[in-house]
């Protein structure tokens, strides 16, 4: 089947980067090819470093991680089987980046990396699902011999299509070595239409090296997960998400997020329609029109 290429990806010289998504469900874009200077990167760490001592209450730095023994309470909402069964925690989620500095809102509306999610979402349908950060450092066990390899849109009924139902980004903001706890993921699963059957899955997985400054950008049915991190320091990353209009979000963004703060980005044009502000779905009160007695 051919691929269509849209006039924004011919634009932005990414067909090379489309083909590797339509072939391994994978490609990384480097820094010079989505154009954020490094500097913004090395500001977004510092403010990930200060969030994540303000919200667990002891420094972290990229090369020890955190200055604590740390657990995860057996009473916390959310933990995985994983974490229960591991509560010495290798990583955690600070969620709702995009309330918390415009550096992650401009980055959730790169655009690159939203020409590639249209390209695999649809020019019209794409739409913000979650704006998160993996705060990572070393732990041998990781997501164990799984590797957490799952795909994004499992929940959705299948047989799932060629176009993507949700598609991601994962933002390096550290380099990513296999020992340092890299991104996995299995080339070209994304056309098999189904989840990961392990432990065959984990066999055929491979890491995704690359420098800091990288964005990895993947089809929401490729299986992925996660190398653990064997040596000291830390592996940090934003993950925006991005999803098919027709299917729910993650973060409540329409409902939620602040109005100002959308505003305050590089395209607010675009930050917004991203967001779903005018979409016609879900309505909360009457959004068709009613008819009136003639003559009245």
């Amino acid at each position: 089947m051919a691929v269509t290429i849209s006039e924004q990806v011919k634009q932005l010289g990414l067909e090379t980067h489309v083909l590797e998504i339509e072939v391994d469900g994978l490609t990384v874009v480097p820094p010079e090819v989505h154009g954020i200077a490094m500097d913004r990167f090395d500001n977004m760490v510092e403010l990930l470093l200060a969030k994540s001592e303000q919200m667990i209450g002891c420094p972290f730095t990229l090369d020890r991680g955190p200055h604590g023994d740390l657990e995860f309470s057996p009473k916390a909402a959310g933990l995985s089987a994983v974490d229960k069964d591991n509560r010495k925690p290798g990583q955690f989620l600070i969620q709702q980046l995009g309330r918390h500095h415009r550096l992650f809102r401009d980055l959730a509306i790169n655009p690159v990396a939203v020409a590639l999610m249209r390209h695999m979402i649809g020019d019209d349908a794409a739409r913000f699902s979650s704006h998160n950060s993996f705060v990572k450092w070393q732990d041998d066990f990781g997501y164990g011999p799984t590797l957490g390899l799952h795909c994004d849109q499992t929940q959705m009924p299948r047989p799932w299509g060629r176009a993507a139902l949700t598609a991601n980004t994962n933002w390096c903001l550290t380099d990513y070595t296999k020992e340092g706890g890299s991104f996995a993921y299995v080339p070209g699963s994304h056309r098999l239409g189904r989840r990961p059957d392990q432990p065959r899955a984990a066999s055929r997985a491979v890491p995704v090296e690359c420098p800091k400054g990288s964005v990895i950008v993947f089809h929401g049915a490729t299986w992925h997960g996660a190398f653990p991190r064997l040596i000291p320091g830390m592996r940090l990353s934003i993950a925006n998400y991005y999803r098919h209009h027709m299917v729910m979000s993650q973060e409540d963004i329409r409902a939620t997020f602040p109005r100002h703060l959308a505003d305050d980005c590089d395209d607010p044009v675009l930050f917004k329609q991203l967001a779903g502000f005018n979409d016609r779905f879900p309505y909360a009160e009457q959004a068709q029109p009613v008819p009136v007695l003639a003559n009245a």
